[in-house]
């Protein structure tokens, strides 16, 4: 058995909903989940495309995902990839497909000429946290992620934040 790696395509939208769900049930934030498949066809797959997804295949039946989009380093003058999600449907663990995403992204880094590939892992998920590591990741604890969204969001578009 192999492992083939390809960029998705619009006919994918179906599949990488359903990693998104599977990986929001493994997380325990199937509740968060309010992407439609609609949503994701015209974020994904528009003139506009605000992420890239690598789909990973087992013996050509869909095994995984990864979702990225390029973000940019000030420091190093550089872009880089920020992994957003990342998912192996229960079936198809431990047979190195997330390794096969996670060097292919690397791969897609390098020539692209970025700086670094990073994302984030939930603190409770020790075997990620141990997989990632095992491959050189470092965690950046002295970071805490900050984050805008829903009501707080409209709010804080709305104040004008603008001195007199």
């Amino acid at each position: 058995m192999s492992i083939s790696l390809r960029l998705a395509q619009p006919a994918d939208v179906p599949l990488i909903f359903k990693f998104i769900q599977g990986l929001a049930e493994y997380e325990r934030l199937a509740d968060s989940v309010v992407a439609t498949e609609s949503l994701l066809a015209e974020t994904l797959f528009s003139d506009r495309p605000y992420a890239e997804v690598i789909i990973a295949e087992w013996a050509g039946a869909p095994a995984g995902f990864a979702l990225f989009f390029h973000n940019y380093s000030t420091f190093l003058a550089r872009p880089g990839i920020y992994l957003e999600d990342l998912f192996v449907d229960p079936a198809h663990r431990g047979r190195g497909i997330g390794k096969a995403l996670l060097v292919r992204l690397a791969q897609l880094a390098v020539e692209r000429n970025c700086g670094r590939l990073e994302w984030s892992v939930l603190d409770w998920n020790e075997p990620a946290i141990g997989f990632y590591r095992s491959l050189g990741a470092i965690a950046m604890d002295e970071w805490t992620i900050n984050r805008v969204t829903g009501e707080a969001l409209q709010q804080l578009a709305a104040s004008g934040g603008y001195p007199d």
